[in-house]
């Protein structure tokens, strides 16, 4: 088994043992208010974690750079504010980029 798999297994193991902890902790209690809330709140910082990092990061992924990713993003970011179909947004956002990538 290479290293690789190892840690998928090791990775799967630690994921089922947490998601197995909440019900086993709780016992069918119910969580306190501000844990509900906080918890609510965990997707949006995951996705903006992810959209962050795949935008900002570099090839090697040890700096954080501005090129036509993060431009392409400003353009998805106001077609959004501006309420555009999501389709709208995706291909302006993709546009942006690739036209800013064809140009230097």
């Amino acid at each position: 088994m290479t290293e690789v798999w190892i840690a998928i297994a090791a990775m799967t193991a630690v994921s089922f043992a947490i998601k197995a902890a909440g019900p086993v902790v709780l016992g069918g209690r119910s969580l306190p208010p501000a844990a509900e809330r906080l918890i609510a709140l965990i997707p949006a910082a995951l996705l903006t974690a992810l959209v962050v990092t795949q935008t900002f990061a570099s090839h090697d992924g040890r700096a954080l750079v501005l090129d036509a990713r993060a431009a392409g993003i400003a353009v998805a970011v106001v077609a959004a504010t501006r309420r555009a179909p999501m389709l709208v947004v995706l291909v302006l956002a993709a546009g942006t980029t690739a036209l800013l990538r064809l140009a230097g």
